[in-house]
């Protein structure tokens, strides 16, 4: 079967999260007919230690940091990836943002 989406997960910090959501929403086809706003949220602890060079969001060179985000899924079409990927870019406040890209099999492909 072939790839027909992509499910995104992005890790962010809590209080830039609705703005990323309005923003891939607006950005997107609705990918389950008769519905928006489609976004599964977790609270995790992030962990990173920046290096020499970097321009942290938070933390200091050289030091372990840790910090509340939230994981943030969502499904796309397969021709939207890239416009959601600079979607996330100009909001995500980290110079270096956690972005998984992953190709999906929409359920529907087994039914057929």
């Amino acid at each position: 079967m072939e790839c027909d989406a992509y499910k995104i997960v992005v890790y962010i910090p809590e209080e830039f999260s609705e703005e990323l959501m309005l923003k891939i929403n607006e950005a997107i086809t609705p990918f389950y007919d008769g519905y928006d706003m489609c976004f599964s949220i977790s609270k995790v602890t992030g962990t990173w230690r920046p290096l020499p060079g970097s321009d942290p969001f938070k933390g200091e060179i050289g030091k372990l940091e840790k910090a509340d985000e939230l994981r943030i899924e969502f499904i796309i079409r397969k021709d939207e990836v890239e416009k959601v990927l600079q979607t996330i870019d100009n909001v995500h406040p980290y110079e270096e943002p956690a972005i998984d890209v992953i190709p999906c099999i929409g359920w529907r492909s087994f039914l057929q």
